[in-house]
């Protein structure tokens, strides 16, 4: 992931901005330049989210050894009753 000065400082923030700019696009009440810096803007916080979340992913993997285990309801999954 590149790191710019214009970089979210987390997935979260970068939801929350995505979500600010559909509701302002939605309102259309925006100039054409400013949409299409919006539309800009929301393509890099997409690229920024997807690339975060492919690293948490891979992240996962390494920790469950290239296996993603279900969640398991509290019980123990492995002993028979």
């Amino acid at each position: 992931m590149a790191n710019t000065a214009n970089s979210p400082k987390s997935f979260e923030s970068a939801i929350a901005e995505l979500e600010s700019i559909v509701q302002e696009m939605e309102t259309g009440n925006i100039t054409l330049e400013q949409a299409l810096e919006h539309y800009q803007r929301g393509a890099s916080l997409l690229k920024f989210c997807q690339e975060t979340l492919q690293a948490a992913e891979q992240r996962v993997l390494q920790l469950e050894n290239g296996e993603l285990a279900p969640l398991g309801t509290g019980e123990d999954k492995r002993s028979p009753e």
